[in-house]
């Protein structure tokens, strides 16, 4: 499926090393700032080192409790009156939590910057984890995790986890288990933020109509006297473990008319020099037009799957390389053939020059789309600064692009997608 080739990067419209400002404050905060004049809107984004590798087994859920806990209260405002206040201005403030780090996103009008940081501020520093809107957050998150037990996608990919990731940290769910959840105590969330939540390692993004020299002095006013002294160290994550053979398990949802599939491996980390090649490559395998090679086969020729893609996952360890599919329970194993059987050409031969060149310019064409709002850069800020990116990273993104060859994707996939290795996971009626 041949798509026009896209014109190549207008570079100056690009993030870069003239235009993002960079700072560290003494206490560990580093602040990245991009100006938009051309917009009446600031946009602020950030993380800090409090996600699900820093709770325990026993507690598992404790992150993401405590990220949805921030704006239920705090010392200057109840619930009610933070987001009163929020409303007033049309502003947004919101928390999440992954793996590694728990994040924020806000947005106002530029005239209501100062007011959003204040509000951001006293979210991320004082928190009262109110009795009642904790129970409240306790009946949402166990509410979700009854959903996810229904859920023939979410249970295949978290017994796929659980299979590639066995004795890894990213084996663990980040939302934990209803036996988890409700072991979880105020007190738990009260220790968790006291001990979790600090400047070090903090990254915030502001993107908008606000001078970088305005944005550093405005986040520094709020967030520039924050210390938390017995902040621990950054946890890292060791390689995934090398599996010795096809591993496959099945969840049963007896009631369900759909079985989920999940296939594949542990594959590059996000800052590996693999990465690129991997992701250009598995476009042809599974992304482009209609879900690619494996799209074709299985979804459009043989007709076995409402849906069937690949995907490369990026983290700061090393994130799944799978095959997801969604398909009737009798086609389960004919699905499987097709998929393993896309896989092994994928492998075994380069894929072709105009395959790769369609995937190519997709990938080209895309950048300034994820740009195009300040969320988007502020968003993007944060990945260079996560990864070790550098700031010239758009700026090269194009040429990186364009050396991807079929070889080096050949190369990515050879040194990842093992069959012998595979993990299947299927969730679904027996």
């Amino acid at each position: 499926m041949n798509q026009p080739t896209y014109a190549s990067l207008k570079k100056s419209s690009l993030p870069g090393p003239d235009d993002i400002t960079r700072t560290q404050l003494p206490n560990g905060i580093t602040i990245l700032v991009r100006p938009n004049f051309n917009s009446m809107s600031v946009s602020v984004t950030g993380y800090l080192h409090a996600g699900s590798l820093y709770e325990p087994d026993e507690k598992l859920g404790l992150a993401d409790f405590t990220s949805s806990c921030l704006m239920r209260g705090t010392k200057q405002g109840s619930f009610q009156e933070i987001y009163e206040k929020l409303e007033s201005i049309g502003a947004t403030v919101g928390f999440n939590s992954g793996s590694h780090t728990a994040g924020f996103g806000a947005k106002s009008l530029v005239d209501d910057f100062d007011t959003l940081l204040e509000i951001l501020s006293q979210a991320l520093r004082e928190p009262t984890f109110p009795a009642q809107p904790v129970e409240i957050v306790r009946s949402q998150l166990l509410t979700g995790l009854a959903m996810r037990a229904q859920n023939t996608s979410e249970m295949a990919s978290l017994l796929f986890d659980g299979l590639v990731y066995q004795g890894h940290p990213y084996s663990k769910p980040g939302d934990g288990y209803p036996e988890t959840i409700m072991a979880i105590r105020r007190e738990d969330l009260q220790d968790f933020h006291a001990r979790h939540y600090g400047p070090r390692g903090m990254v915030i993004a502001v993107v908008g109509a606000v001078s970088p020299n305005r944005a550093i002095d405005r986040v520094s006013a709020v967030l520039g006297d924050w210390s938390t002294p017995h902040q621990p160290e950054v946890v890292t994550v060791p390689p995934a473990p090398t599996l010795g053979k096809i591993t496959r398990e099945h969840a049963p949802l007896p009631e369900k008319s759909q079985t989920d599939l999940v296939l594949g491996v542990a594959g590059p980390t996000r800052s590996s020099p693999d990465y690129v090649p991997a992701k250009v490559g598995n476009s042809v395998l599974g992304q482009f037009g209609m879900m690619g090679r494996i799209g074709e086969s299985v979804r459009n020729k043989a007709g076995l799957a409402y849906y069937a893609y690949s995907s490369v996952s990026s983290s700061i360890g090393p994130g799944p390389w799978f095959v997801n599919a969604g398909v009737d329970p009798q086609n389960v194993e004919k699905a499987i053939t097709l998929i393993k059987a896309e896989v092994e050409r994928f492998v075994g031969e380069r894929v072709s020059v105009d395959e790769l060149k369609d995937s190519k310019s997709s990938y080209i064409g895309k950048l300034p789309l994820a740009l195009q709002s300040n969320a988007g850069v502020a968003g993007a800020l944060l990945t260079l600064e996560r990864h070790n990116l550098g700031l010239d990273y758009y700026q090269r993104y194009e040429e990186m692009i364009q050396e991807v060859t079929p070889q080096t994707a050949l190369d990515a996939a050879q040194k990842y997608l093992d069959l012998e290795r595979f993990v299947i996971a299927t969730a679904g009626p027996e």
